[in-house]
């Protein structure tokens, strides 16, 4: 397969690429830093065994709209044609966090929300001009349910989940392929130094799960699985029960 990657240097993204590289599909990479993005590139190449720039980047900020349609059709045309299109990029913080700093706050729901639908929606035009491919996005557990700890990075995530629910509905009938990735817990960078919950797992365990789903076209994949019972139990809580809770 030809994908795209926007979030591929670091953590469960650059976990699904390596696996997706040493398997033999051609990937081209999208980042805001174009230093990591050349690592990274580096690296993949080393690990599958293939020459020095076989594997493309281009700068990609999720913060910065204007050049997203720059960097989708740079990957195009580096890999000459689009099969998939990977989005693993985002913001996080936490609610004690964002809730103290309003222009945080702007920035993750705006990247998180609003900047990653039109990124994908340049991407979902892109893979249907072609006859179809797949979408495969990650969003979070997160965006479940309204609960305390992540009032406002959940409420990004609902919003995504849902607009990637709503492209299944349409799209799938025209070849369309849409994945929503739904992760617990991992150990990345990204949650360094928060008390570390049950069911935490590594970004390769997710990367396994995500690499299977792009593989099948499955709509929804949790990851470790077991999110996807907790969740359903937690979605069948009444309002009075969730107030209560710190979950």
């Amino acid at each position: 397969m030809k994908i795209a990657i926007l979030g591929a240097t670091k953590g469960m993204g650059r976990a699904v690429a390596r696996r997706l590289v040493e398997r033999g599909d051609e990937l081209f990479l999208l980042g805001r830093d174009p230093e990591d993005l050349v690592r990274s590139a580096r690296d993949l190449e080393t690990r599958a065994g293939r020459a020095s720039g076989s594997v493309g980047t281009a700068t990609c900020d999720l913060e910065r709209p204007e050049g997203f349609a720059a960097a989708l059709a740079a990957a195009e045309a580096g890999l000459g044609g689009l099969n998939a299109v990977v989005v693993t990029a985002g913001l996080f913080a936490t609610q004690d966090q964002l809730e103290a700093d309003p222009e945080l706050a702007r920035r993750l729901l705006t990247v998180d929300f609003a900047n990653t639908i039109v990124f994908c929606e340049d991407a979902r035009r892109r893979l249907l001009a072609r006859g179809g491919g797949t979408l495969c996005v990650f969003s979070s557990v997160a965006g479940e349910r309204g609960r305390k700890p992540v009032v406002l990075y959940g409420a990004a995530k609902a919003g995504l989940s849902r607009y990637l629910e709503g492209l299944d509905h349409k799209f799938r009938g025209q070849g369309l392929r849409t994945i929503c990735v739904k992760p617990g817990f991992v150990r990345t960078g990204m949650t360094a130094g928060l008390p570390t919950p049950p069911f935490a797992c590594e970004p390769d365990a997710v990367a396994v799960r995500v690499v299977r789903a792009i593989d099948r076209g499955s709509p929804v994949v949790y990851a470790p699985g077991i999110w996807g019972l907790i969740m359903l139990v937690i979605r069948l809580l009444p309002r009075f029960v969730m107030r209560k809770i710190g979950f």
